[in-house]
């Protein structure tokens, strides 16, 4: 997770992200601050569940708005390799810090690095854990397609990851495409969170159907009206004692109903915090924060 030293509403991202509300000038200073006491919280709330969270501080200089949402520049895996990511918005692109790799190293096996930037010469983009949900287990990613994830990324993606992919189109109440897949899924180890009526066609949905049914997944079904509160942007994740949670915002948490709390709680113990402004002028939320190391541990 990075500790903003800057944080704001970014008009590049808001092109393509209809989640963003913008703020005006003289507010800057007051919502960066409220900013980084709501990540400085949310940590504090992962801590206190015995969660292990690796916290880096980001640079001052250059002034990164979303600098907050490491997840959209890197993923980690399980077999040492570290995958950097094109990135739509010229202002996020310096959010890639090869120091925090460096540092990783000296802890993790970083075995080797795979890096898509160089297609943003190409405006061709993948943005991470928001553009891919893994099922690792199953080998599989989900991705809806965007101006945020280019379907000839995805395949190459796929081919050097030996993942199979299932992609479709998802939409808002207004016809626009969702800019990254995890605002309107989320997947766990036995269950998936997901806004089914953002997709159109019938064919995709079904083929989502056979996938869930195939990997033993049930379907935590969730409104557009929920999805707008960031109730697909959660994150299954074990605590040191081996203990499953599923970590999302006060706001995601506030718009579920007790049945759909109930049916998560039956395979993970929900954690929230209020996150409030982030979500608001960042366009993103809790999933967005955490950026999971599945790395090997040295030694």
């Amino acid at each position: 997770m990075i500790r903003p030293a800057n944080f704001g509403f970014n008009p590049e991202t808001a092109k393509s992200n209809a989640f963003q509300q913008e703020a005006g000038a003289e507010r800057i200073a007051e919502i960066k601050e409220q900013a980084i006491r709501e990540f400085d919280a949310f940590v504090a709330t992962l801590r206190e569940a015995n969660i292990q969270v690796i916290v880096v501080e980001d640079t001052a200089q250059p002034i990164k708005t979303d600098a907050v949402f490491p997840n959209n520049w890197v993923s980690f895996h399980s077999n040492g390799t570290v995958v950097t990511y094109s990135m739509c918005a010229p202002t996020r692109r310096t959010e890639r810090r090869p120091d925090i790799l460096d540092a990783l190293s000296k802890k993790f096996d970083l075995k080797r690095q795979i890096d898509f930037s160089h297609y943003e010469s190409q405006d061709k983009f993948l943005e991470g854990t928001g553009s891919l949900i893994f099922d690792r287990v199953h080998r599989l990613v989900y991705a809806c397609l965007s101006p945020r994830t280019a379907p000839d990324l995805l395949n190459e993606f796929c081919e050097w990851a030996e993942y199979e992919k299932v992609q479709f189109r998802a939409v808002n109440a207004e016809g626009v495409d969702i800019y990254h897949t995890n605002v309107m899924m989320a997947v766990g180890d036995q269950f998936v969170v997901i806004c089914l009526d953002t997709i159109r066609d019938e064919q995709e949905k079904a083929r989502l159907h056979y996938y869930f049914r195939e990997t033993g997944k049930e379907i935590i079904e969730i409104s557009l009206e929920q999805m707008n509160q960031f109730a697909g942007n959660m994150l299954q994740v074990e605590n040191a004692d081996g203990e499953s949670f599923m970590v999302m915002s006060e706001q995601a948490f506030k718009s579920l109903n007790d049945t759909q709390v109930k049916q998560i709680e039956h395979y993970a113990r929900i954690l929230h915090s209020p996150i409030y402004t982030i979500e608001k002028y960042g366009g993103g939320s809790a999933r967005c924060m955490m950026a999971e190391v599945f790395l090997p541990a040295r030694g």
